[in-house]
């Protein structure tokens, strides 16, 4: 429920503070007074888009705050606690929402939720939770089969959502299945052309067999057999000047004299080097055995092993310039595999598939049938409800058909929706668009609203003007029927009709001034003698006329009444 609208520079208003709270509340004031600026301002708090239009002349910016009383639990809390929002307990689980927008000059706008900046999308996911708003566009609306499918599947209450998600459920799985099937077999021609590609590319690399960095360790067998001569005239001298097989003078020999000398004579500190000395003789003779192993392994591998080393290098480079590296070429054996048994397994695949679906289309079908009954079910409540509601809203022969017929098949259904009305009897029910003129098509709006309303209640119903086109008993029936709404919900209502400001519990009144130059309006609460003159120009045209404030005061008391 909202219990407080601030608008600040917002068209023609400068300031202005509505209190709202529960139960009818009627919103009246002279034309281009900037009663349409309330719905604006309602319009911003709930996310529609900003125009730098509505900042009022002169200002820098618009600002609407709104003061929301709410549950403390529930969807509309979780949503402001996920944005970053905080609420402000009351006391018997609720709290009070604050909402706000600011609209700059040049066309930027913030938007806050529970204190906390937040996208304006925030706005709009609250808005479906708290608000209903209804204008002559929504009249408009209504005309289309989308609203009225709507409009149908609220009244249907928990049997039709039930049967609706199972549909949407159903349709999905074989929307699912569908799509793969179909994709299959539009790209049965490029599969076998992968699979065929693959199928060679594995075979490659399956002849090669690399290993795991082999290119890096056959690429330094290669380096060092191309050298080999120069290698091996390297390790021999090395090996000589440690250790000759020839009895020249080497490193082992100088070293064993070195020790020998030593060992002759007796010191603690030349002990110690004659250790160190031992330990390099040991050394040296393990360095000359390696050098000798290496020269052996030279000698081993001739050209012929060159030859073999470069051919290998040869292949696993092919490898590296097909895969990008020898790495990808090895993981080609495991996940090529796999992706050649899945596309191997096309044939049988779509056999599967093809059976898969047959079997979601019956539950398909199912579940459409199902959905057409809860459908018709509900189309023959609404439609004698609704009909009621005309009735009693000055249209005693009107009767309204909802006519649930075969359509196409989409997410929603195979339904197609439309709302026929006969105005007389006799009359061939026609679509409202075409057999409703404008007052008609507000009373069957509100009167769909009022039924709806029973079994899909919302929060709070905003009506701009949903008068419009009727006047005498028939606005009589529309105000109190947005009365009777407000026993459920709360309803706000801009109205010229004093017929239908009667009804209300709250009366508010949209006062402009002018000092010449400047226009600015305000908005006040009305009550006692106040109320009866605005009542008496909302139906003369004249707030001093005597006949006109008594009759102002004949619709008090029946809205009292009511």
């Amino acid at each position: 429920m909202i219990e407080e609208i601030k608008l600040h520079d917002l068209g023609v208003i400068a300031d202005a503070t509505l209190p709202i709270g529960p139960g009818f509340t009627a919103i009246t004031g002279e034309t281009g007074a900037g009663k349409t600026m309330v719905v604006t301002g309602l319009g911003l708090l709930m996310g529609q888009r900003a125009d730098s239009g509505t900042v009022r002349s002169g200002a820098r910016q618009s600002v609407v705050e709104g003061i929301w009383n709410v549950p403390n639990a529930g969807g509309v809390a979780e949503r402001v606690r996920d944005a970053g929002g905080d609420l402000e307990p009351i006391g018997s689980g609720r709290c009070e929402l604050y909402l706000s927008r600011t609209i700059q000059a040049e066309g930027r706008s913030r938007a806050s939720v529970g204190g906390r900046a937040a996208p304006a999308g925030v706005l709009v996911d609250l808005a479906d939770k708290l608000v209903a708003v209804h204008g002559q566009t929504d009249q408009l609306r209504l005309r289309s089969q989308v609203a009225q499918r709507d409009a149908l599947d609220r009244f249907g209450g928990d049997d039709l959502q039930e049967a609706l998600t199972a549909y949407r459920e159903a349709y999905d799985a074989w929307s699912a299945i569908d799509r793969e099937l179909t994709q299959l077999i539009g790209e049965r021609d490029i599969r076998a052309a992968e699979a065929d590609r693959l199928r060679v590319a594995l075979g490659e690399v399956e002849a090669i067999a690399p290993e795991q960095g082999e290119d890096e360790q056959i690429a330094q067998r290669a380096e060092r057999l191309a050298n080999a001569e120069q290698l091996r005239e390297a390790a021999l001298l090395a090996r000589e000047g440690l250790s000759s097989e020839e009895g020249a003078p080497d490193a082992a020999t100088i070293i064993g004299e070195a020790k020998r000398a030593l060992d002759r004579v007796s010191d603690t500190a030349l002990d110690a080097i004659g250790t160190q000395l031992a330990d390099l003789t040991y050394r040296v003779s393990d360095l000359a055995v390696e050098l000798s192993s290496y020269l052996a392994d030279l000698d081993e591998h001739g050209p012929q092993e060159l030859a073999a080393v470069e051919e290998r290098r040869a292949a696993l480079g092919g490898l590296v310039r097909a895969h990008g590296s020898l790495d990808a070429a090895i993981e080609l054996l495991e996940s090529g595999s796999a992706r050649l048994a899945e596309l191997d397994d096309d044939g049988d695949r779509v056999e599967r598939l093809g059976q898969l679906r047959e079997g979601a289309r019956g539950a398909l079908d199912v579940a459409a049938e199902r959905l057409t009954e809860a459908r018709r079910a509900a189309a023959e409540r609404l439609g004698a409800a609704v009909t009621d509601e005309l009735h009693a809203l000055a249209m005693p022969d009107a009767r309204l058909v909802v006519d649930v017929s075969p359509g196409a098949e989409q997410t929603h259904g195979h339904d197609e929706i439309a709302f026929l009305l006969a105005p007389h009897p006799g009359a061939e029910p026609r679509p409202v668009a075409k057999g409703a003129s404008g007052g008609e098509l507000s009373r069957v709006m509100l009167a769909i609203e009022v039924v709806v309303a029973a079994t899909d209640p919302v929060p709070t119903f905003i009506f701009d003007e949903v008068d419009a086109g009727i006047g005498g008993a028939a606005a009589i029936e529309v105000g109190r029927r947005l009365a009777k709404l407000a026993e459920t919900a709360q309803v706000i209502a801009v109205t010229h009709l004093g017929q239908v400001a009667a009804f209300a519990n709250n009366h508010l009144n949209v006062v402009k001034s002018s000092d010449g130059s400047i226009t600015a309006s305000s908005v006040t609460r009305l009550d006692g003698a106040e109320r009866e003159a605005e009542m008496a120009r909302l139906l003369s045209g004249m707030a001093d006329s005597d006949a006109a404030i008594e009759h102002a005061r004949e619709l008090l008391a029946l809205g009292v009444a009511a």
